[in-house]
């Protein structure tokens, strides 16, 4: 075991030490009792011998066993309270931890993988933290009394059975290494399970909608396989650490008998002492199964904390949660949106791969609404990721009111926008709880206005339970409309001074549509609203149009300039059949009429 996993491992049982520290010592007083047996027995051999009164020995060994018993249980339960609590203590921290993890560290780690560890990694270090590492201890303490007392007894059997413990010593080296790869194979396919289970279930309509149930399955049943080969490989060396110790340990007790016998033909050992000695022997078994099942226990837990150490150590991003305002909005209270700059900004997803972003600037002033179109993969959600924080970026800047991104608290920063996502995700849970997952103090009125804004009143009148009806998972009892109003509620009820929509709308109908485009336009009066939008038509009414193309900004201006200076957007408008067309209110630096298009 390398020393770095045994020094998290302890650290995992240290803030248990004193429950550990008492079970350990109520379950070493159980070993004691065990340690007193024999010698005990020995008296009543002797006095069996001489014709005396045997009542003490027996009572004396009747309280050995009943005390022995108790203080083991007793012990037992407090290794296990403590146990329960180490789960507790690693779970909490990797909960606290994955939440506040970067986007890019996240998305270098399947979900289930991350699941498996939280799960059943805590689940082994519950073992190895609490009674794996006890039975090691206080088996080595046992092994060590059992050996000093036959030493006592007799020097010659005493280095017979020193022997036998060696031999067994070499064993566990050769054989626990063995036990520690294999287990940890075992993890990481079980990770990989998780992995394709979350995948499987994360598009279910799709797998059966292309007849693809059978092929997950295999998938699925080759991950299972890894996990079992990788088990039965750890049982495999589990077996021959055990039978090896037990097999030891039996010859071991036909060389004392042997060697025993003929020593006592000659006088040199009396039958008591022989009786005693092979009763140590016999009891002999119990320290080195507990110490073998300490060990073994240990490689496994070390091979999970080293996957629950590899989350915690990862860096969390800074910065402290600043104090939340008491409606847990964003509003702010001068009424006016984020004026955005972004200059010569690169950004590859991988430092091996091509520039996503590759020399990106445009400028956006407070208020109105700003359109981002182009082909897709030229960057365009990219740009909102980078505005979220989610990732930095390799070159260039980014500025938030005069404040370049670097320096905001990225908390902070995310409490100023509110962001809906192409797919618009919806969480398992009631209606309100999702509508209030950015605003948690929102009033009662506020989510009224939101409703109204974006016409799910009626749907929610209509609800069995309102507000508090389940939405099932990823919102599976929703229309795609549905989930997108949901997400633009949510967004607008934390009342933020950037609004940012990508393809908010492509799931609306158009009666639906014109309608969220009254309300964005009422918005962006007092907020900054950036849309990313593939139907042009939806952003013609913009105050302003970036034109994205390769990582970089090609062109800006109204839809009636850009057509006029023709290039990329002149084509795209030209595909949509928007042709020549102007706009009502182009040019205005009002939005009246923008769409948050999709």
């Amino acid at each position: 075991m390398k020393d770095s996993a045994v020094r998290s491992l302890l650290g995992h049982a240290r803030p248990h030490r004193a429950a550990l520290a008492a079970g350990a010592a109520l379950s070493a007083l159980g070993g004691v009792a065990g340690l007193a047996q024999p010698l005990v027995a020995k008296s009543f051999v002797e006095a069996l011998a001489v014709d005396e009164p045997v009542f003490r020995q027996v009572l004396l060994l009747g309280l050995l066993i009943v005390g022995g018993a108790l203080a083991g249980a007793f012990g037992g339960y407090a290794v296990e309270r403590a146990a329960e609590s180490v789960v507790l203590g690693a779970r909490r921290r990797l909960i606290s931890r994955l939440p506040r993890l970067r986007v890019a560290d996240l998305d270098r780690r399947p979900p289930g993988d991350l699941i498996s560890r939280v799960t059943a990694d805590t689940t082994l270090l519950r073992e190895a933290a609490t009674n794996n590492l006890v039975d090691t201890l206080i088996g080595s303490v046992t092994l060590l009394g059992m050996l000093v007392l036959m030493a006592w007894l007799d020097m010659v059997l005493f280095l017979a059975v020193l022997g036998v413990v060696l031999a067994i010593g070499v064993c566990m080296a050769l054989v626990m290494p063995r036990i520690a790869r294999a287990s940890k194979e075992a993890q990481e396919a079980l990770g990989e399970l998780g992995s394709g289970l979350e995948r499987l279930f994360g598009a279910i309509r799709t797998v059966k909608a292309s007849g693809a149930e059978q092929r997950e399955s295999a998938a699925l049943d080759g991950s299972a396989q890894g996990a079992w080969r990788a088990g039965i490989r750890a049982a495999r060396w589990g077996a021959v650490a055990g039978t090896s110790s037990g097999l030891v340990v039996q010859l071991a007790f036909l060389t004392v008998l042997g060697l025993g016998g003929a020593r006592v033909a000659n006088g040199s050992m009396s039958v008591a002492s022989l009786i005693g000695f092979l009763l140590y022997l016999f009891y002999l078994v119990g320290p080195v199964a507990q110490l073998a099942s300490g060990i073994s226990g240990l490689q496994v837990g070390t091979a999970a904390v080293r996957r629950i150490h590899e989350v915690l150590e990862l860096a969390p991003e800074e910065g402290e949660e600043p104090a939340e305002k008491p409606d847990g909005t964003a509003g702010s209270a001068d009424g006016r949106g984020a004026g955005i700059v972004f200059r010569d900004v690169v950004f590859r997803y991988r430092e091996d791969g091509p520039p996503v972003l590759d020399g990106a600037g445009f400028e956006i002033s407070p208020g109105g609404l700003t359109a981002v179109v182009g082909p897709s993969g030229t960057g365009k959600s990219t740009l909102f990721a980078l505005l979220e924080r989610f990732y930095d970026i390799d070159g260039g800047s980014i500025t938030v009111d005069g404040r370049d991104l670097r320096d905001w608290n990225p908390v902070e920063l995310r409490r100023t926008i509110g962001y809906v996502e192409q797919d618009a995700p919806v969480l398992a849970g009631t209606l309100r709880d999702n509508l209030m997952l950015a605003a948690p103090g929102a009033s009662p009125a506020d989510l009224d206005r939101v409703l109204e804004q974006v016409r799910l009143a009626e749907l929610v009148d209509g609800l069995p339970q309102g507000l508090d009806t389940e939405v099932g998972h990823r919102g599976a009892a929703l229309s795609g409309g549905q989930r997108q109003r949901i997400a633009i509620a949510r967004a607008l009820l934390r009342r933020p001074r950037l609004l940012l929509l990508d393809e908010a709308t492509s799931q609306l109908d158009a009666l639906n549509e014109n309608e969220l485009r009254e309300v964005v336009a009422e918005i962006a009066r007092t907020t900054t609203v950036l849309v990313i939008a593939h139907r042009l038509s939806t952003v013609t009414g913009a105050r302003r149009i970036l034109v994205l193309e390769d990582g970089r900004v090609r062109a800006a201006g109204t839809h009636a300039e850009l057509l006029r200076e023709g290039g990329l957007y002149a084509r795209l408008a030209a595909t949509q059949m928007l042709g020549t067309a102007q706009p009502e209110h182009a040019g205005t630096g009002q939005d009246p009429a923008p769409a948050t298009g999709s």
